[in-house]
């Protein structure tokens, strides 16, 4: 068997004062973040433990519907990434288990605002503002001026152009729909999202695929976390970020321990470990322009500055709440789903 040895308490993983060493030979991951990320983490934890992980990459919809399926007879020990809406009703349903991490101290305020919230049953690892990217070059072709509010995506121009995944199955969706319903009430939320569904070409099942989209000219523009559109802007595609002018959500992308998980010492050891500088570093070396949540951590030079984006003080409580999520994707699906087939 395969063990976590005294090095990584040492010169090769040092957690913090709290840490100890577990062991076990395998590690069951979903991660909801970009691919690039989740396969250099899994590596990485790896190469430094001795551990075999198993790590699927899955959307915060389907990884929270995989979690809940698999309540009676779990199969995941790790739930890493991910807007913190899922992870909030996961916690509420008691299929994550509570933990305090003795890196905690070390982490920004909001990303222990989020492991308070849930009762330590999930903690924040990296945060992103919401907003869009559009692809330069074809809004120009057109003679579309780009869109900086979420009033100008109603115009009638963009019928056809315009990009955003299915809520079910998307945190970052998720996000969207929360955050409009919180920025105009919900009665005019989805008269807005009906009206700007006119202009949808499709409704992806991943959050980042709709600027991934813009970037291959295949739409206009994607809605989506804007660190996503950064990285397609940082690799040469015509694509313009932006923060909505009225004002955005955000995500705390959030990390969960899976109650009844077949691995759980090993998984506090990951756990505690990617909440570290040198793990959460590795963001900015695949790419991904999050803002990382422990205080040492480097954030990328490209990433979104959130201070000079509007947020709204979104409410990851009420709306990471079983019920209110529940209710919002019923309707989402009653009304603006059904609209789009």
């Amino acid at each position: 068997m395969k063990s976590i040895k005294t090095a990584l308490l040492g010169a090769t993983l040092i957690v913090g004062a709290g840490a100890s060493a577990a062991s076990a030979d395998e590690l069951n991951v979903i991660c909801s973040a970009d691919n690039a990320l989740c396969e250099k983490l899994a590596a990485k934890f790896e190469e430094k433990s001795g551990a075999d992980v198993s790590m699927i990459r899955l959307s915060s919809g389907e990884a929270y519907a995989k979690i809940r399926a698999e309540a009676r007879n779990p199969q995941t020990d790790v739930w890493w990434g991910g807007t913190g809406d899922p992870h909030l009703q996961a916690a509420n349903d008691q299929l994550s288990v509570a933990y305090k991490s003795p890196m905690l101290e070390e982490l920004l305020p909001w990303a222990v605002a989020q492991a308070e919230t849930s009762g330590y049953r999930t903690v924040g690892v990296y945060s992103g503002a919401l907003g869009w990217g559009y692809n330069k070059e074809i809004l120009a072709e057109k003679g579309i001026e780009g869109p900086k509010c979420w009033s100008d995506l109603l115009n009638p121009a963009l019928k056809g152009e315009i990009s955003i995944a299915d809520p079910n199955s998307s945190g970052t969706a998720y996000t969207a729909l929360a955050t409009l319903v919180q920025l105009m009430g919900e009665e005019e939320a989805f008269e807005y999202l009906l009206a700007m569904g006119k202009n949808v070409s499709q409704y992806t099942k991943s959050g980042s695929a709709p600027v991934k989209a813009a970037a291959r000219g295949e739409a206009g523009l994607g809605i989506v976390f804007m660190h996503d559109a950064v990285k397609q802007a940082e690799a040469g595609f015509p694509i313009e970020v932006v923060a909505p002018c009225e004002g955005t959500g955000y995500e705390i992308g959030s990390m969960s321990l899976i109650e009844g998980a077949p691995n759980p010492d090993t998984a506090k050891v990951f756990y505690d470990w990617v909440l570290t500088p040198e793990a959460q570093n590795l963001m900015a070396e695949t790419g991904s322009y999050q803002i990382p949540s422990n205080k040492g951590s480097t954030q990328p030079e490209a990433a979104p500055k959130l201070e000079n984006v509007r947020l709204i003080d979104y409410d990851f409580a009420e709306y990471g709440s079983s019920d209110r999520r529940r209710n919002l994707l019923a309707r989402w699906d009653m009304e603006v789903g059904a609209a789009a087939n």
